[in-house]
């Protein structure tokens, strides 16, 4: 009988000297999916919540997530004795655990000369036009990213106002979405070709000093060789120069150039937004002004299709509520959510190391 209560004894010192200790290692993979996810589907509410504001002629803001700290601590006790003054001896005991989570968020708003540079600087065609090498689609990526190529005009009909000095001008647009056309059609064949020739800078200014050239491929195919020698003559391709460099600019291009006026990221956002479609009732109450339709643009369809309703809905990609309305892209739409990850795309890609500003960290207790 005492050799059996020293056995107890000793269990119940080895579960009560039981410390806490780290079960990081055993979390990570798990809170590493979930957190990115979480942060994912942050960003496509905040990019979706700032279309919508500017459509209401709101003030859009942006807060990036810089920092993510969590820790855990998995405490656990326990005790296990003998009654001394029953008979025969009978164990009591019990046994606790306790896991502690501490996650701690740092976020900066973009204001000031970060703003000023991801917002309201434009793209540089050194930066676009690689995306469409890494398989994005040439022709969405260019409607939401460039506003004219050569003398083709990506205008809007929300462009312009009636009296407007170049209201009645003819802008080349059907030949824009021409132009985007096949060359879609050129990168799918893998005829289209975007070469970047990196500048030895430094300081992070090597996109900034950094060429592009565009260039497209012989074929044998006539039906592709027709739409290679279309584009390049719209493209004013010079027989002496096996590629064209793209820079920065409007108008009429120097010869061995494609001049590209691309958009900043308030532009792209404004384009998207001015084409959600709003309920009748936020129009007439003068809340916002009625959506643009785009159908008669060249029958140019709009990249983006955001609902609204007052009823949550049950499949959407990514959803925000604004003024008692929920707006949403539907999970079953491709065209929307390609287009809304490149414009997501195009946000990272705008996106400076300069310092921001303020800085909020907020820790989270459970």
């Amino acid at each position: 009988m005492k050799r059996v209560a020293e056995r107890i004894l000793c269990c119940s010192l080895i579960l009560f000297t039981s410390g806490c200790y780290s079960i990081g290692s055993y979390k990570l993979g798990k809170d590493q999916d979930q957190y990115a996810s979480s942060m994912i589907e942050a960003s496509k509410r905040q990019t979706l919540s700032n279309l919508v504001r500017l459509r209401y002629a709101d003030t859009p803001g942006f807060l990036d997530t810089t920092q993510l700290i969590s820790g855990y601590q998995l405490q656990r006790s326990g005790f296990l004795g003998v009654a001394s003054d029953t008979f025969p001896i009978r164990p009591n005991g019990g046994i606790a655990a306790q896991l502690q989570e501490s996650p701690t968020f740092t976020f900066q708003p973009v204001t000031g000369d970060a703003y000023a540079h991801n917002f309201l600087r434009p793209l540089p065609p050194a930066s676009l036009l690689p995306l469409a090498m890494g398989g994005l689609p040439i022709d969405v990526l260019l409607r939401l990213s460039v506003q004219s190529i050569d003398l083709f005009s990506n205008n809007r009909p929300f462009s312009r106002n009636a009296g407007d000095i170049d209201a009645e001008v003819d802008a080349h647009s059907a030949d824009f979405f021409s132009l985007l056309h096949d060359l879609r059609l050129l990168q799918a064949a893998g005829l289209l070709n975007i070469q970047l020739q990196q500048a030895s800078g430094t300081n992070g200014k090597e996109i900034e000093n950094s060429r592009v050239f565009m260039s497209i491929s012989s074929t044998t195919d006539p039906n592709l060789a027709a739409i290679a020698e279309k584009t390049k003559k719209q493209l004013n391709f010079s027989p002496k120069s096996e590629r064209m460099e793209v820079v920065y600019g409007v108008g009429a291009p120097s010869p061995g150039q494609i001049k590209m006026l691309t958009r900043s990221m308030l532009s792209i956002l404004g384009q998207i937004a001015y084409q959600i479609q709003i309920p009748d009732d936020e129009v007439s109450s003068g809340n916002t002004r009625k959506s643009v339709d785009v159908a008669g643009n060249n029958g140019a369809k709009p990249l983006m299709n955001v609902h609204s309703g007052h009823k949550q809905p049950d499949n959407a990609f990514v959803s925000i509520l604004y003024d008692h309305y929920y707006y949403w892209i539907d999970r079953g739409d491709f065209e929307s959510k390609l287009a809304f990850t490149i414009t997501q795309m195009l946000l990272e890609l705008s996106k400076t190391t300069l310092n921001p500003g303020a800085v909020v960290t907020i820790p989270v207790n459970k």
